[in-house]
């Protein structure tokens, strides 16, 4: 048997190994560092931003309710249901009659959609009540950008052009 080469999807990428020109505190900064290098005309597929120290951070947006399950279900569901009813309800229209009769078509596949999608989100929600009351949003946020070129590229007339707010360590 002949084994399979790895592909480059299931390699992990490589950790950074370049020279750090610049450190941020906020990844707008470091855009906007890489940003003017840019502009200067370096290579930027030789520019790496790094963050450091990484924080899972979860903002929560608000309580969960069976009204805002309700809704955002009836919603989703509504939108299906339009989508439902325009793919296999409407065909040529012929007749005043004929487009009558397509207009409540879509609008009772829109109603329909948005009732299962609400009983759909409401069960949903009554089966996992008991894991989490709350709406949230998950990020990654780092406590420091590094700004790193390769070695050979650190004396790159851009480097020294480049706003140099950053704490450059060259």
């Amino acid at each position: 048997m002949s084994s399979k080469p790895k592909t480059v999807k299931s390699n992990p990428a490589p950790a950074p190994q370049g020279q750090v020109v610049a450190e941020f505190s906020q990844y707008e900064e470091a855009a906007g560092f890489v940003e003017n290098l840019v502009k200067n005309n370096f290579p930027a597929n030789m520019i790496l931003i790094v963050g450091l120290d990484l924080k899972s951070v979860e903002r929560v947006r608000g309580k969960l309710s069976y009204a805002r399950v309700a809704i955002s279900g009836a919603t989703t569901g509504a939108w299906m249901g339009l989508l439902v009813g325009i793919l296999f309800g409407s065909g040529s229209v012929a007749s005043d009659a004929a487009a009558t009769a397509a207009m409540g078509s879509l609008s009772s596949s829109l109603v329909i959609g948005a009732g299962i999608g609400m009983l759909i989100n409401v069960i949903r929600f009554s089966l996992a009540r008991r894991k989490r009351g709350f709406i949230s949003q998950s990020s990654m946020v780092a406590a420091k950008y590094q700004i790193q070129v390769p070695v050979g590229l650190t004396n790159h007339p851009a480097l020294n052009v480049s706003d140099s707010s950053g704490q450059a360590d060259a």
